[in-house]
């Protein structure tokens, strides 16, 4: 059950990969149903704090890709040569 012992796995050491992959097993064992009240909010709770570990990964490879100025900045090459013609 490597499942079992990836579940128990601190959230803050969990790659992306492993992050998204535990929370789409969370997702598709919710909506299927059967489990106890207390097992289920302990599964969504696990599932919000896998959510927002996903987003911070995510925040962080936007962050390597977007330019120092930010988005809004620029337009990309060749914006302002659109408007002149």
């Amino acid at each position: 059950m490597a499942s079992k012992s990836r579940e128990k796995s601190p959230i803050e050491d969990l790659s992306y990969e492993d992050a998204r992959d535990e929370l789409a097993t969370i997702v598709a064992t919710l909506e299927s149903g059967g489990l106890a009240l207390e097992e289920s909010l302990a599964l969504w709770e696990r599932g919000e704090v896998l959510a927002a570990h996903c987003e911070s990964w995510l925040a962080a490879a936007r962050a390597r890709v977007e330019p120092e100025d930010g988005p809004g900045e620029d337009d990309g090459p060749g914006a302002e040569d659109e408007d002149d013609d």
